[in-house]
């Protein structure tokens, strides 16, 4: 008999002719079977697809600080130059190994002289509102910033240049002198003209536009949420006029938090996907720590026109002596390997070791006892802890001009009070700032009292009524006496109030405690450190950092013409040798006298010790497994870090 397939009937009956155990060992066996299906299928399509990135999803970065200014002008903190970077673009960029390459340029060309750029933009370039981007909004963002009026910090990189519009899409720069570095000049943002060509120099800093930009960059802003005066985040999202290729990410949210103890805690707690750490730190297994090269270097810069002590380069020299920039490297960064803190520890402001040139000439390693020997020499004895130094006090006023019958001014004035107090030399006491003939008989008394010393010398026996040298010395000896001045060895330390700058501060003081250095630390918030400390130069010391170029350029920290803000002049140092080096450094573009001119500059400067060069860390950017596609190695500031941010992602799919 042939078999047949049960019937429907027969399926509905199955379960009733089926004893229990039957029953739960069939649902046993099914269960295996489905779900044997489900995983083999899994399999099979996971083994057979891969996770792209796909577009979507909003990236939450962690900054702290507050921005000011969404302004490539005047962007002069992190928070600012963040946000900068996203949302404008300039004639060149940077990419992922630091090269320069075209960003609203299509193309450009430098002529033989090295003094003519010609660049020519690309077409239908677009602002984020709509309007079109050409070369009047080149011209006038460049000089804007070379008008001193608007008092943009980036003027002292566009003196000399002068710039002839071709036509709608063509620009040329003229330079007056060849420099080498111009090409970083042309990575600045472009401001609109259509936006900003009204408004007047005085209001240019206090303009809604500085927080809600019109740019031309990937992102642009969407939202800002605001609290009593202080920003709490904003939201950027993606630039549809933006002429290059659309990012993955849709959004980008920045939080802004005071301290970097509060932003680990949120990172810790998933609130944010991407922070900038002064160092590493273990955050959690699903974070990872992407250490980028960055040539800067952390110094103590010196105002010598501030501090008294300083002004003495046995106490300067002393102090760089007394620093064990090993200890600090090893202490702040966490770096065990002896070779590893050598390459972090900087000798001078050329970063020798990061752009592969020579070290200085003048090394001074660490060496208590040299460092003691110094200040001993300089007048600083011990006493207690803090070593100090006696000095005569400088006197308030001193005779300096002769006085004869006739004269008449303040120096006669002081002349009659000084001789008034001797009632047998000036009885009459008269001061009336005329040196008539009562005061002529005064100062023959005064000169026959102490003839020894005023008379003697000239083989006078009478005195003679005149003010000449031997008698103004002794006038200053007896009516303004000199007082002993105690001068504490003591320096008022500025930082930023980061923790890992605290801490270098702290060893610092530890450090020079031991050759008898008192300092004091005064620790503020970056805004306030740049408005109130930086800018008008109040400072002893100042703890901070310096960034340069992927073109090493020292210029804008060095030359004396960057002394005043809007310089970056922090040590006030002024050479004209140097001067000389840096602008020859600028001009030539052959590589081996520029090697010469750095090595040159290097050695005469730290000759002088102007500051203490610490260290060079790497940049730390840590981020969560949810962010993706962060590829670069090396960056030129912070805000660089969001270069080949169009490959970052946070959502996926899977293809075939």
């Amino acid at each position: 008999m042939k078999r047949k397939w049960p019937s429907k009937n027969q399926w509905r009956s199955f379960f009733t002719v089926l004893g229990i155990k039957e029953k739960i060992i069939f649902l046993v066996l099914i269960t295996l079977f489905l779900s044997s299906a489900v995983v083999l299928v899994s399999n099979a399509y996971y083994y057979n697809t891969e996770a792209v990135a796909t577009n979507g999803g909003t990236h939450i970065e962690g900054v702290i600080g507050q921005p000011r200014f969404i302004n490539p002008i005047y962007a002069n903190s992190d928070a600012d130059r963040d946000l900068v970077q996203l949302t404008f673009s300039g004639l060149l960029q940077y990419d992922k190994d630091l090269n320069i390459k075209e960003d609203l340029a299509e193309s450009f060309s430098v002529d033989s002289s090295g003094k003519i750029y010609t660049f020519h933009l690309r077409e239908n370039l677009r602002w984020s509102d709509g309007e079109s981007l050409t070369t009047d909004d080149i011209i006038f963002t460049i000089q804007t910033i070379q008008d001193p009026s608007f008092k943009s910090p980036l003027q002292a990189n566009w003196v000399g240049v002068d710039i002839e519009k071709i036509n709608d899409l063509t620009i040329r720069f003229i330079l007056r002198k060849p420099y080498i570095g111009f090409l970083e000049n042309l990575t600045i943002a472009i401001l609109p003209k259509h936006i900003w060509e009204e408004v007047e120099a005085e209001k240019f800093a206090f303009e809604d536009y500085n927080l809600q930009p019109v740019g031309s960059g990937m992102f642009k802003v969407k939202t800002i949420k605001e609290k009593i005066n202080s920003i709490i985040s904003i939201t950027l999202e993606e630039n549809k006029f933006y002429y290059g290729n659309r990012p993955y990410i849709s959004k980008i949210k920045f939080i802004y938090f005071k301290n970097e103890e509060d932003l680990i805690k949120a990172a810790k707690k998933n609130k944010i996907a991407g922070i900038s750490l002064t160092s590493a730190v273990d955050i959690g297994s699903n974070w990872k720590n992407n250490l980028l090269s960055l040539p800067r270097y952390f110094a103590v810069f010196f105002n010598q026109d501030q501090s008294e002590v300083l002004k003495s380069v046995n106490v300067r020299l002393a102090l760089d002596y007394g620093t064990n920039k090993e200890d600090i490297v090893r202490r702040v960064l966490g770096i065990k390997d002896d070779i590893l803190i050598s390459q972090k520890t900087v000798n001078s402001p050329i970063l020798a070791k990061v752009y592969g040139f020579d070290e200085p000439e003048e090394i001074y390693s660490f060496n208590i006892e040299t460092a003691k020997e110094l200040l001993a020499s300089d007048g600083f004895k011990e006493n207690g802890n803090v070593r100090e130094k006696v000095t005569q006090k400088e006197l308030a006023f001193s005779f300096k001009s002769r006085l004869a019958t006739g004269s008449r001014n303040k120096e006669v004035t002081e002349l009659q009070k000084c001789l008034a107090k001797d009632k047998d030399i000036y009885p009459n006491g008269e001061v009336s700032g005329y040196f008539g003939g009562k005061t002529k008989a005064a100062v023959i008394l005064f000169q026959e009292k102490y003839a020894s010393e005023i008379l003697a010398p000239y083989n006078y026996t009478k005195g003679t009524g005149s003010v000449g040298p031997s008698t103004r010395e002794k006038l200053n000896d007896i009516c303004f006496q000199k007082s002993d001045e105690i001068i504490r060895l003591s320096i008022n330390l500025a930082t930023v109030d980061q923790p890992q700058m605290i801490k270098v501060a702290e060893i610092l003081k530890e450090q020079w405690s031991k050759i008898g250095v008192e300092l004091k630390i005064k620790v503020y918030p970056l805004f306030q450190l740049e408005r109130d400390i930086i800018k008008p130069r109040n400072y002893d010391a100042l703890l901070f950092g310096e960034v340069l170029g992927a073109i090493p350029d020292p210029f804008p920290f060095w030359h004396s013409s960057q002394i005043q803000d809007p310089g970056l002049n922090l040590a006030l140092y002024e050479n004209s040798k140097v001067d000389k080096y840096l602008e020859d450094n600028r001009k030539t573009f052959d590589v081996d006298k520029r090697l010469k001119y750095l090595d040159n500059f290097a050695n005469t400067l730290t000759a002088e010790i102007p500051a203490i060069f610490l260290y060079s860390p790497d940049f730390v950017y840590a981020t969560s497994s949810k962010l993706k596609g962060v590829s670069s190695n090396k960056i030129t500031d912070p805000a660089k870090r969001f270069i080949g941010i169009e490959d970052w992602y946070v959502k996926t799919k899977r293809i075939w």
